[in-house]
């Protein structure tokens, strides 16, 4: 289960490289979701280089980093995604990429099952269309469920189904694992967090405390399903979930924008937590010496939790959740299982929330058109 108290205190303090890097290849997407993390849509003209990714790629390397997660918005639709993918795995670094689907046809899906060390995540937000397609798009559920059955004919082995559990759909996961069943994948639940455009969808679509509790209970009964270690908030409520079950952010994760900008995690895409760019010394230098890291690093105190005999099991909660729902970052996370962070919020109400920024959002249009 849990990480180990000295295990926790280990990584709390950072490592020399991270564990989980994520790169937001583009955000350029051919969708609009609803709970977008990275407010994707439009491309950013200021791109990273082919040859500057390489670059990149080649310094994660070095670092020794085991695997990189890539995404977007849509990291298909960049001509040189192959390319770029290919490189990385030729160098020893593993890629984890996550997609919509929609660019993963027949001959797509051989291509992918050809290579070693890649993972694929297809994004399904709902067990049926009805209830994926209100916060992805009209047409998303189709696409999605067609690039699983291009995976599985293609052999390509056990590929991911990835969710981010709402209130609209965690009545849902016992389809979403019958789904997973049905094509040999594994199921991944990520926790829905207030960030991109899901800072103005969260209110109405996170999860209940009620529901937070189902949830919880389903994950202790089915270990084998991933989270990422997205529900630390929820240990409270008794046996810890695996993972560290702390926030990691630019501890040992962080986030690199598709125009090399680091954040301290995927989910706060927001100058506070802008460390640095790697166009200027590169990554590694950002990583081990940027002051922001290292006041992350710091030990940190409990704060408005410090009353509570918990704490230790989730530390908090999520950074990103408290920052964009405008509460204190050393206030109870806003899904505290005990209500605490309700009552934050109640408490300190405030009329003007941080805004994600960049913000690459664009007019929601039908998926056949997004081509």
């Amino acid at each position: 289960m849990g990480a180990d108290s000295s295990l926790r205190s280990r990584f709390e303090r950072g490592l020399d490289a991270p564990i989980c890097l994520t790169w937001e290849l583009t955000y350029a997407c051919n969708m609009s979701c609803s709970h977008c993390l990275s407010a994707s849509g439009r491309r950013d003209p200021r791109e990273l280089t082919t040859d500057e990714a390489r670059t990149f790629i080649d310094e994660v390397a070095a670092m020794q980093v085991f695997y990189i997660n890539v995404g977007g918005g849509e990291p298909m639709i960049r001509r040189d995604f192959f390319e770029l993918i290919g490189y990385a795995v030729a160098q020893g670094v593993g890629v984890k990429f996550s997609t919509n689907g929609t660019r993963i046809d027949a001959s797509a899906a051989r291509r992918l099952a050809a290579m070693d060390y890649l993972d694929v995540q297809v994004s399904l937000d709902g067990a049926d269309a009805a209830t994926n397609d209100r916060l992805r798009g009209a047409g998303s559920y189709a696409a999605a469920r067609r690039a699983m059955e291009h995976l599985a004919d293609a052999d390509f082995g056990e590929f991911k189904i990835s969710v981010v559990v709402t209130r609209e759909n965690v009545s849902q996961l016992d389809d979403f694992a019958a789904i997973a069943a049905h094509y040999g994948a594994q199921l991944r639940l990520t926790r829905l967090r207030p960030s991109g455009r899901g800072v103005d969808s969260w209110a109405d679509l996170h999860p209940t405390r009620a529901q937070n509790e189902t949830l919880y209970h389903w994950l202790i009964a089915h270990p084998h399903v991933l989270t990422g270690d997205s529900f630390f908030h929820l240990s409270p409520l008794g046996t810890p979930l695996d993972g560290l079950n702390l926030c990691g952010a630019g501890r040992v994760v962080c986030l690199v924008d598709p125009v090399g900008d680091v954040y301290a995690c995927p989910f706060v895409i927001h100058e506070r937590f802008r460390a640095g760019t790697i166009r200027d010394a590169g990554f590694a230098a950002v990583w081990r010496h940027s002051e922001l890291f290292g006041e992350l690093r710091e030990p940190g105190s409990a704060g408005a939790c410090s009353a509570c005999g918990s704490y230790d099991a989730c530390r908090g909660g999520c950074l990103a959740a408290k920052f964009f729902t405008g509460l204190e970052l050393d206030d109870p996370d806003p899904e505290c299982v005990f209500g605490h962070g309700e009552e934050a919020l109640v408490a300190h109400p405030v009329s003007i929330r941080p805004r994600p920024a960049p913000d690459h959002s664009r007019v929601r249009i039908p998926l056949h058109n997004a081509f």
